[in-house]
């Protein structure tokens, strides 16, 4: 199991909190971005962001924005590990080129109501498919049960075409519904954790229902 830890939910003594939470047993810290025009809401801009931000743990980086190329542009000085962009906005290709020209690893995100099928041409070019089990933009919702199958069938695809692709699930995902999405590579886990007091005890709660399954 590999565990990208998402802070959105996290609004009281922020700095401290990540800073506990990237001296956890976690593989990356999700950083939620939003412009208030792809989603509703929006987050704070990168100078405050870099205020916040620990360096001990990789960065995985998830633009929730209509203007790719120039967020794309912004956040690669935090040089992550993976950036993901949607596949619901205008000049996906070119996003993707420009990630990669960054040596940063890229990502494409399906939202709920999106198909597999629109982003089938990309499979072979890109290193992760980031699906949506929740509608993009706000921390705390649960699970939307359907969108299980896409990680299934995502899989299915990897396993026939040889892809490279590894496959991440957000939104939702607890000690329960974690169990559904085991065919996924990395969980982005958010509320479920940073709302605890324990996060070395909630995460040992996912682990232990991947291990039972």
């Amino acid at each position: 199991m590999q565990l990208s830890v998402s802070f959105l939910g996290i609004k009281e003594n922020r700095k401290e909190s990540i800073f506990k939470l990237s001296n956890e047993k976690i593989d990356f810290l999700h950083i939620d971005v939003m412009d208030g025009e792809f989603v509703e809401n929006k987050t704070e801009n990168l100078e405050e962001l870099k205020k916040i931000l620990p360096l001990s743990v990789p960065f995985d980086v998830h633009l929730m924005v209509k203007d790719t190329l120039h967020y794309i542009e912004e956040y690669a000085s935090l040089r992550p590990h993976y950036m993901t962009i949607h596949s619901e906005v205008d000049g996906l290709l070119k996003g993707i080129d420009l990630i990669k020209s960054k040596n940063i690893k890229v990502g494409v995100s399906i939202s709920p109501n999106t198909p597999i099928n629109k982003i089938m041409p990309y499979l072979p070019l890109i290193d992760l498919v980031l699906v949506m089990t929740v509608h993009p933009g706000k921390s705390g919702q649960k699970l939307i049960f359907n969108t299980v199958n896409k990680v299934n069938e995502l899989k299915r695809i990897r396993d026939i075409h040889k892809y490279d692709y590894l496959i991440e699930v957000d939104g939702g995902i607890d000690d329960t519904t974690i169990t559904m999405c085991k065919s996924a590579d990395i969980f982005v886990v958010g509320s479920y954790i940073t709302e605890r007091m324990s996060y070395e005890k909630q995460i040992s709660r996912l682990e232990k229902a991947l291990e039972e399954k």
